[in-house]
C-alpha cells in the first residue's frame, strides 16, 4: 500500500488539474455569450442523446463523465476521513458544485445537475472499487 500511496499521491494533483483544464478550456471551449444553468435532472443529457446521431458520441459523453471521476473515489488512500463514505461523497459534491459554479460564472461552460450527478456516480464507483480492494487486500495479511 506505500507504494500505491506514494504514486496516487504524485498522480491525482496532476490527473486533477487535467481535469480542471478539460472542463474550463479542453475540447475546443469557448466562453459563452450569456450564462447558463441546467437544474432538470437528466432533462440535458436526455436531449443530448435525442439530439445525438453518433452512439460512440453519446456513450464517451455519458461514460466519459463518470469515468473520468472514478480516481476521487480512492482518495481515502492519501487523505484517511475521506475512507468515510458520507465524507468522501459529502467533499466530493461540494468540490464538484464549486466547479460547475465557476464555468457558471466564468461562462466557460455551463452549471449542469447531470455533470454533478454522473461526476458523484463515478467517485460513487471509485470508492467502492477501493473498499471492495482495500478488504480484500486486508484479509490477505
Amino acid at each position: 500500500m506505500g507504494l500505491l500511496r506514494k504514486l496516487y499521491k504524485i498522480l491525482i494533483p496532476s490527473y486533477a488539474l487535467f481535469l480542471l483544464y478539460l472542463m474550463f478550456f479542453g475540447f475546443g471551449r469557448n466562453q459563452y455569450d450569456i450564462n447558463i444553468v441546467r437544474l432538470i435532472p437528466m432533462f440535458s443529457t436526455a436531449g443530448f442523446i435525442k439530439q445525438t446521431i453518433l452512439w460512440k458520441t453519446i456513450i464517451i459523453n455519458i461514460f466519459g463523465n463518470i469515468l473520468m471521476f472514478v480516481p476521487f473515489g480512492f482518495l481515502g488512500i492519501i487523505f484517511p476521513r475521506l475512507n468515510n463514505f458520507w465524507t468522501l461523497i459529502l467533499d466530493f459534491l461540494s468540490a464538484i458544485i464549486l466547479i460547475e459554479s465557476l464555468q457558471y460564472f466564468t461562462r466557460l461552460g455551463v452549471f449542469d445537475i447531470d455533470d454533478v450527478i454522473l461526476n458523484t456516480v463515478g467517485a460513487v464507483i471509485g470508492f467502492w472499487i477501493y473498499r471492495i480492494w482495500t478488504s480484500k487486500t486486508s484479509t490477505r495479511k
